[in-house]
């Protein structure tokens, strides 16, 4: 029974029960935090093109690149799809950030396991029951369901715009998330009245079902008084699914609902084939996914605007992972490695944080794009910068390396500090070569990605004094071919290509 959620009276319901925990004040704070999971695997050198690489790109992907001549600039070196002039505008206005090329070490393209990694926030080589924000309310709610709701805190905490529960809000034995398809439809559902259960597996799961049903009316309650309160004021596309669940959101926030966390999706990005069409490489599948994204996202901020909310809401999208940089022979793109990640709302910084995507010269067919940040360091500057999680909580719920990424300023542009230039040489190279790059006083780790994302050496983990530095590498068995060399420090991440002869 746990983790399946049950739609009962056309209301479906995903609520599980938690363990006590470190309260905490986040409900003072009316900030809130959406979600956008695009299932499937964004091409993100569709996405957002690098300019600044774009002939070596085209030599990789001449049935299905954009011609650089449509796209919307964004910068001197990145342009977006075509189709996405409303996000360039969003970013014109200050209200949209993009985060270069976010990923993690050893990739696993399995569609299942890579989200199961991104909504978890684990590493490649660990499988966590729990999810990075399940973790984060477990320390701040304790006894639930049984003590919820209450006169203290009558909302739910997440609500998952959908079918079935996120995992995301999993905690280490229930999750904290509410599965709403339509809150204009909400059904009280019947049960049971309650009684002395007795101490047995059967009386012990009557009574989960009894509080999950109980808890579950008390939230429905909740969600429908928001939705009538609520309002939108600006329009929304009928036909684009993704528009429509964000158009719930902005209501629901609209209309007083406390709930911290909302979770909204768009499928359909596993593109491996008919990605463009053969006519125009412009038009075609994943730019009628790209048109959708754009527009909801636009028409969301637009009615936050008008509803004067938008300086309370955070978005963000992810994907389980980008493609890879060589397309097929059926116009699309397979399964890949890092892809950017883009936030939105009043208070992000709107930079395009990292460098364009190294294409190198000759790539493998397995080859994707080379990590640059960590994907849980951005889960970490959300959590600090919006929901003022401390560092040493950060770091015990997603990963002792977290760096701090400038994402959220409110308004304020922030250039990123500590982005020191790193190189190799010689490189190419055959037998040796030495990796100069500078850092602050702080741990530096080093380590060599191949073409697949996959650790295949580690160079160095220790505490280095400000400086600039110089690191000899002698790798031992490694074939000819592209690889990357990933510095991990708190003064900022850094990826360069090198290539072995």
């Amino acid at each position: 029974m746990l983790g399946l959620p049950l739609t009962l009276s056309g209301f479906n319901l995903g609520v599980l029960p938690g363990r006590p925990g470190i309260f905490s004040a986040m409900e003072e704070s009316d900030k809130v935090l959406v979600l956008i999971r695009l299932t499937g695997g964004n091409d993100g050198l569709n996405m957002l093109l690098p300019l600044d690489q774009y002939d070596r790109l085209y030599q990789h992907r001449k049935n299905v690149i954009i011609p650089e001549k449509s796209v919307h600039k964004v910068s001197d070196v990145a342009g977006f799809h075509p189709v996405m002039g409303d996000l360039s505008i969003l970013h014109q206005e200050g209200k949209l950030g993009i985060v270069q090329s976010v990923g993690y070490p050893d990739q696993n393209r399995s569609h299942f396991r890579s989200m199961d990694i991104w909504t978890s926030a684990s590493s490649s080589q660990e499988k966590l029951l729990s999810g990075w924000l399940g973790r984060y309310f477990e320390n701040r709610f304790p006894g639930f369901p049984d003590a919820y709701p209450n006169p203290d805190h009558v909302d739910p905490f997440a609500v998952t715009i959908g079918n079935s529960v996120s995992h995301t809000c999993q905690g280490y034995v229930g999750n904290f998330s509410m599965v709403v398809g339509s809150p204009l439809n909400l059904s009280p559902i019947s049960s049971n009245e309650r009684g002395d259960f007795g101490e047995g597996l059967y009386e012990q799961n009557l009574k989960f079902l009894t509080t999950s049903i109980e808890q579950s009316n008390a939230y429905s309650k909740v969600i429908k008084k928001a939705s009538d309160q609520g309002n939108n004021l600006g329009p929304y596309w009928d036909n684009n699914s993704l528009a429509q669940q964000l158009k719930t959101v902005a209501r629901l926030i609209s209309g007083g609902i406390k709930t911290k966390i909302f979770i909204v999706s768009q499928g359909g990005y596993d593109t491996h084939g008919g990605q463009v069409l053969q006519s125009d490489n412009a038009k075609g599948f994943h730019a009628n996914l790209l048109i959708n994204l754009s527009t909801a996202i636009s028409q969301f901020q637009y009615d936050l605007e008008l509803l004067g909310i938008e300086d309370r809401v955070l978005g963000m999208t992810f994907s389980e992972f980008g493609r890879r940089i060589k397309s097929n022979g059926s116009r699309g793109t397979d399964h890949g490695t890092a892809a950017p990640l883009m936030l939105f709302g009043k208070c992000v910084n709107p930079v395009i944080l990292g460098e364009s995507p190294e294409i190198p010269a000759e790539v493998d067919i397995m080859d994707g794009v080379a990590m640059q940040y960590d994907f849980r360091s951005v889960y970490g500057s959300v959590l600090e910068d919006w929901l003022e999680v401390g560092e040493s909580e950060i770091k015990e719920l997603l990963y002792d390396n977290y760096t701090h990424l400038p994402l959220v300023t409110c308004g304020k542009y922030v250039e990123p500090q500590g982005l020191k230039e790193a190189f190799n040489y010689p490189n190419p190279f055959t037998e040796s070569t030495i990796i100069t790059f500078e850092s602050e006083t702080e741990e530096v780790r080093i380590r060599i990605l191949d073409g697949s994302g996959k650790v295949v050496d580690q160079l160095l983990n220790k505490k280095l004094r400000a400086g600039k530095h110089r690191i000899p590498y002698f790798p031992r068995r490694l074939p000819g071919g592209n690889y990357y060399f990933y510095i991990n420090k708190a003064s900022g991440d850094i990826t360069r290509n090198m290539v072995r002869l």
